[in-house]
């Protein structure tokens, strides 16, 4: 199985603030992790970063909220989806 796409939506908000999320299911997990999933969950504006959920190899799962980051433990995409919004709607 090829990579693929299964999740992408951008919002631009009235205050000029973004919220973009994208997620791609793999063949196989992106070491270190143990899902099939890819994903960057960004909230930003003019950019800067507020808040990014995101994975990478080496790296594995991971959030960033203001300068701060620290290691994401991934449950499901539901779960990630929901600390995402949650994060966002906390911010400031």
């Amino acid at each position: 199985m090829k990579a693929r796409q299964i999740a992408q939506a951008k919002e631009v908000r009235d205050d000029g603030s973004i919220v973009e999320i994208t997620v791609w299911e793999l063949a196989e997990p992106l070491s270190p992790c143990t899902h099939i999933y890819k994903y960057r969950l960004y909230f930003g504006k003019a950019g800067e970063c507020f808040v990014r959920y995101d994975n990478e190899r080496s790296k594995g799962d991971h959030r960033h909220v203001g300068r701060k980051e620290s290691d994401y433990e991934f449950t499901d995409l539901d779960s990630l989806l929901a600390d995402f919004e949650q994060d966002v709607a906390n911010w400031r």
